[in-house]
């Protein structure tokens, strides 16, 4: 059994914060009533001990009971919808460096089965008891980050999870299509703030407009503009729901200096205006608002 109680150092201010916290979920959500979406800012694991329930990533319903695993990443938004037992690992990006694993090959929610969930339960057990009786002890800091890595890895090599993220092999006839759609996202994800137009990205890759088209097409059924549309949508849904934020200033962060086009460009991505979806944070779980996928590709507000 992964060991429960108060586990984070933060209730001990004569101790200095590590690069990696074991919780209990309810620390991360904390409050009564109906929760709220948390906006996470650091990379997070989540091991389910006990109960069933759905937990909400980026406002995804994803169901859990024993042996169900979670992997968030900063940035992402956290809802829990039912009481759940859960072991919480959270470090901080610094706590991987200049180790050789990828977090981001762990699959985002897993259900842990027969001895791979025996094995990942001792790991995470394990750390768990050496972060509570060494965490004061600075030189245990490398065992930590050695424990988190080696758990890390082992989830990655789980059965049906490598390769099924997105890194194609040789034989995969659309691996050219795969490593553009990568490329695309990598920049998408450090551009969409500042420019929603797919001619700015494909002029930072050095390819055309139709390629990248034609790679999202091949990866997710999707246009290119979708693609970078969809990530503004989720940015913006999740700065309503986890923050108190104004709406127009929401707006800007994200590129639209007035108000109503950001109100027109949520709306059609959303469904529903963003005051509509900031509302739904204080219902149930299940009337979080779902994205719907664009029926119109054109853009009337975009930028010039």
């Amino acid at each position: 059994m992964v060991p429960s109680g108060q586990l984070s150092p933060a209730t001990r201010p004569d101790l200095p914060r590590p690069e990696i916290d074991v919780l209990e979920l309810g620390d991360l959500v904390p409050g009564t009533g109906v929760p709220r979406p948390v906006l996470l800012d650091h990379d997070l694991l989540v091991l389910v001990t006990g109960g069933h329930g759905l937990v909400e990533l980026d406002f995804r319903a994803l169901p859990c009971r024993p042996g169900t695993l979670l992997r968030a990443a900063p940035g992402q938004v956290l809802r829990c919808s039912a009481r759940l037992d859960a072991v919480a690992l959270r470090w901080h990006a610094d706590a991987l460096r200049g180790l050789d694993v990828d977090p981001d090959a762990v699959p985002q929610h897993h259900q842990l089965t027969g001895p791979d969930e025996d094995a990942v339960i001792n790991e995470v057990s394990q750390l768990v008891v050496d972060h509570r009786r060494h965490r004061a002890d600075p030189a245990a800091h490398v065992l930590l980050r050695h424990q988190l890595a080696v758990l890390l890895i082992r989830l990655a090599l789980l059965p049906g999870v490598r390769n099924s993220g997105g890194t194609p092999d040789d034989t995969d006839p659309q691996r050219t299509e795969k490593a553009t759609f990568r490329r695309f996202c990598r920049e998408v994800e450090a551009g969409y703030p500042y420019t929603r137009r797919v001619e700015d990205y494909a002029a930072r890759l050095g390819c055309s407009v139709r390629t990248l088209t034609r790679a999202c097409l091949a990866v997710t059924g999707r246009s290119a503009k979708q693609v970078v549309d969809e990530r503004v949508a989720l940015q913006a849904r999740r700065l309503l729901a986890a923050t108190d934020e104004p709406v127009a200033r929401i707006g800007r962060q994200l590129g639209f200096p007035e108000p109503t086009n950001f109100g027109r460009f949520f709306t059609r991505e959303v469904g529903v205006s963003p005051g509509a979806f900031r509302a739904a944070r204080d219902r149930p779980p299940s009337r979080i608002v779902r994205p719907r996928r664009p029926a119109d590709p054109a853009d009337p507000d975009g930028r010039a």
